[in-house]
């Protein structure tokens, strides 16, 4: 990664990196999205959690090779080691897609209700575009440096979905990746076009924090058998830690507020 686009991950806590979804590789993720959401219909999502005026996916890890290939991207993940250290696991990947004629915008909040605490920073998302970012199709927007308030948007505005004088639309191409510090106060804006607009949510933490969805339970026993050693560290299937963190018995995992 270049020293600007680290300059920018620091100053406005995200950043665009465009170009990392070639055409081909593009239209392949594109096309096993809608195949799920065909497939899974009404419980589509549910594995984490169903919103209003938008589509979800929940568990991609273990519903195609194609998934597990971009979590692993080696440049994605020096800018989510440049926010959480390097001892950092995938808390979830999920797809959100935001419906035509959406109303429905999210509130400005912080991934997991999270604060920085004593260690530093310890959620990061990214953000891959399957659809461009436009002021019109529900980009995401955030406050840019709000990353180090160490506030929550609901404890400091009295209705964190009404529009901020200091927010930002990322807008971007599609087969663009955003990478997010998500301490920063973000949220999803009204889709007012005729079209879906979709994404991927490939969402890390540090490594002594529960995974939001706990990997090893929600994968079967052959998707694990048929992953490489990098994959299972970064999934933290033989983590004896993470198992006490994020095993449903903690009711720690699937935490995201």
């Amino acid at each position: 990664m270049t020293a600007a686009e680290l300059d920018k991950l620091d100053r406005f806590g995200y950043v665009l990196v465009e170009d990392v979804l070639h055409k081909e590789v593009l239209e392949t993720v594109r096309n096993r999205v809608e195949e799920l959401y065909d497939l899974e219909g009404e419980n589509a999502g549910s594995e984490f959690r169903k919103e209003p005026g938008a589509r979800r996916l929940a568990n991609l890890m273990d519903k195609g090779e194609i998934f597990q290939q971009l979590i692993a991207m080696p440049d994605i993940l020096e800018l989510v080691g440049h926010v959480l250290g390097p001892q950092f696991k995938l808390s979830s990947f999920n797809a959100r897609s935001a419906n035509p004629y959406s109303a429905e915008a999210q509130p400005l909040h912080c991934d997991a209700g999270a604060l920085p605490d004593e260690k530093g920073f310890w959620v990061c998302n990214t953000i891959w575009l399957l659809d461009d970012f436009t002021p019109e199709n529900g980009a995401t927007r955030v406050i840019p440096g709000s990353q180090n308030w160490r506030k929550l948007p609901q404890d400091v505005l009295s209705n964190p979905a009404e529009p901020h004088p200091d927010e930002v639309l990322v807008l971007g191409q599609a087969g663009s990746v955003v990478v997010m510090n998500t301490h920063a106060w973000h949220g999803g804006t009204a889709n007012c076009t005729a079209h879906h607009r979709r994404a991927l949510h490939g969402f890390y933490c540090r490594n002594d924090k529960p995974q939001q969805q706990y990997q090893k339970r929600l994968l079967r026993p052959e998707t694990q058998a048929r992953l490489s050693p990098e994959l299972r560290r970064l999934l933290a299937l033989d983590d004896p830690m993470n198992d006490q963190l994020s095993s449903p018995e903690q009711k720690a995992s699937g935490f995201l507020k």
